[in-house]
């Protein structure tokens, strides 16, 4: 995914520092935060639903500071308080209110959402069809009556592998407090049960050494995904007493694959 200019000037405002926690923010702002594409879908969703609006595996804030900064009430929920510190800190006087917990287990005060919205097919990090459910039936506890509870999962994937060294997609870099933070993916693969992304991201420290780096510098990520597709959540979803509604497209583009919001109502 591609940084914008906006991403790289919020990562700008973090302390001094590769800190652990300042890596998880960066990492997250570059792998995550440049996506925009899916943005309006979930505006619409927010205008059609016409409430508050809880934004689950929020983040450092992608779609909570967008819905925002368009009016919406708006709580934010993931499960590390790292990247919810930097939401804090871009969201200051936007009355964000960010809520660290597991989405299979949320337990909040307000039970009177219009919208809950999981973007960045996080539904298919739960653990399979029971963490699926668990969440659903958590969000259906905490939207109104008639309210939406909206999920991206992930379109068709296109397996490649140049772990080998071959050429692959061009690597995402942004600078941040005089490190330049590197990040290429390097392997998609597929099984029948899960999507696999794999990542190499390495951080240099002097600005003239860009794109050098030695094995030992190199750390792997890879992130497994549960296949799921439009007839398995809406499933998982009749299994959490909601009622489906028809998906929203995202359209894939040269950087990024496509996605299904499957839209589900309470």
């Amino acid at each position: 995914m591609v940084v914008s200019d906006a991403s790289r000037s919020e990562a700008a405002d973090l302390p001094a520092g590769p800190s652990p926690a300042q890596r998880a923010v960066v990492w997250h702002d570059l792998e995550c935060g440049g996506y925009r594409v899916d943005l309006q879908a979930w505006l619409e969703l927010a205008e059609r639903a016409g409430g508050p609006v809880l934004d689950v595996g929020a983040g450092t804030g992608r779609v909570s500071l967008a819905l925002a900064r368009a009016g919406h009430a708006v709580t934010a929920v993931d499960r590390d308080r790292a990247l919810l510190d930097a939401l804090d800190r871009r969201a200051a006087g936007m009355g964000i209110e960010t809520v660290c917990a597991d989405a299979r287990t949320l337990e909040l005060p307000v039970r009177e959402y219009a919208l809950c919205v999981m973007p960045m097919q996080t539904i298919q990090l739960l653990g399979g069809a029971d963490g699926r459910v668990a969440f659903l039936a958590r969000a259906r506890t905490h939207v109104r009556p008639g309210g939406l509870v909206a999920c991206a999962i992930l379109g068709e994937v296109e397996p490649f592998d140049c772990s080998g060294g071959s050429i692959g997609p061009t690597p995402e870099s942004a600078r941040v407090d005089g490190f330049e933070y590197v990040s290429r993916a390097i392997r998609v693969g597929q099984s029948r049960r899960t999507v696999s992304i794999e990542r190499e991201r390495w951080i240099v420290e002097d600005a003239g050494a860009e794109g050098q780096h030695s094995d030992a510098d190199v750390e792997r990520d890879v992130i497994e995904l549960d296949r799921v597709s439009v007839v398995t959540l809406r499933r998982d979803a009749r299994a959490a007493g909601l009622r489906a509604e028809p998906v929203v497209t995202v359209e894939a583009t040269d950087e990024h694959i496509g996605s299904s919001v499957v839209v589900m109502r309470v």
